[in-house]
């Protein structure tokens, strides 16, 4: 009976690659609903990074409230277990009034935390955190990949070494700790006390990647430059080496012109959306969905 009880909440947990237009299909999923959204994007949650991170605008919010959107400064670098011990207290506070929470992001680690738990790491050095961060703003992937590879070679056969972020963690682990941060991945999933009802987002790939192109295009005429320009002093921050932000720092640093900067971002956002897809489609408890079905809402209902 105890059981019962505790799965009668549910989560539809809505991902999907960048620019697909998860954010629309929640936000109607919740209204439906009558329920509330719970961001798994790992930089939404940032005050001072809005346009470059797609953050959903009041009007896109559709009178549904948003947990874990716009709510710390860039300055706090909050990680993954963060996230976990957060999201899971937000739900908490969604299902006192409401029996079914829609989550969405393309954050995939947050999504994993989330849903199975990680696992406890050992705290890092934060000057280390701070030099990793620089190199990695100073040198580029390249840079991250090599120290990877001298310094943790376990982690370089086995992790995404084409993830800027899973490198620099790996890197501050090793140089923090003098292990591996394999040897703590012991992959032990969590019993959580709601139902999980996984949907993915997918779009023909020419028209993803057109409406990428089209979304830096506009974020552009939005302010783009203008934002990112009014973070350059604090371009070391982990927070801040993210597709958007990182191409612009190279423009100011007059690494290049500002065209190529947003050729690159357009072009990293196709990458990531890439390795967005490749991640999400591991998991075969998603149903998948065209995200340009006009049913697309009442297909993701018809799982309840």
């Amino acid at each position: 009976m105890l059981l019962f009880t505790l799965f009668l909440k549910k989560i539809i947990l809505i991902q999907g690659p960048t620019a697909v237009g998860k954010t629309a299909i929640a936000v109607a999923v919740a209204q439906q609903l009558q329920t509330a959204v719970l961001s798994a994007d790992s930089r939404q949650c940032y005050k001072e990074m809005s346009i470059g991170t797609a953050k959903p605008t009041v009007q896109d919010q559709g009178g549904v409230e948003h947990y874990f959107v716009d709510v710390f400064p860039v300055i706090d670098a909050l990680t993954v277990a963060d996230y976990e011990r957060l999201a899971l207290g937000y739900l908490d506070e969604i299902f006192l009034n409401h029996d079914v929470a829609v989550v969405c992001g393309g954050t995939g680690l947050y999504i994993k935390a989330l849903c199975e738990g990680i696992d406890p790491m050992p705290q890092v050095d934060d000057a280390i955190v701070k030099d990793v961060n620089g190199g990695y703003a100073a040198h580029g992937i390249a840079w991250l990949q090599a120290a990877v590879q001298a310094e943790d070679p376990t982690f370089y056969v086995q992790g995404e070494v084409e993830n800027p972020a899973r490198l620099m963690r790996a890197l501050v682990f090793v140089r923090s700790t003098g292990k591996s941060i394999t040897l703590f991945q012991t992959k032990t999933i969590k019993t959580r006390p709601f139902e999980i009802i996984k949907v993915g987002l997918e779009l023909p790939r020419d028209i993803l990647y057109s409406r990428i192109n089209m979304r830096v295009d506009m974020m552009m005429s939005q302010g783009l430059e203008a934002e990112v320009r009014s973070l350059y002093s604090q371009k070391a921050l982990k927070n801040l080496q993210t597709v958007g932000y990182s191409e612009l720092f190279s423009y100011f640093d007059g690494d290049c012109t500002l065209d190529y900067a947003v050729d690159k971002i357009k072009q990293n956002s196709r990458n990531y959306a890439k390795r967005q897809l490749t991640w999400f489609k591991r998991d075969t408890a998603t149903t998948w969905f065209s995200a340009a079905d006009s049913h697309v809402v009442e297909q993701i209902l018809s799982l309840l």
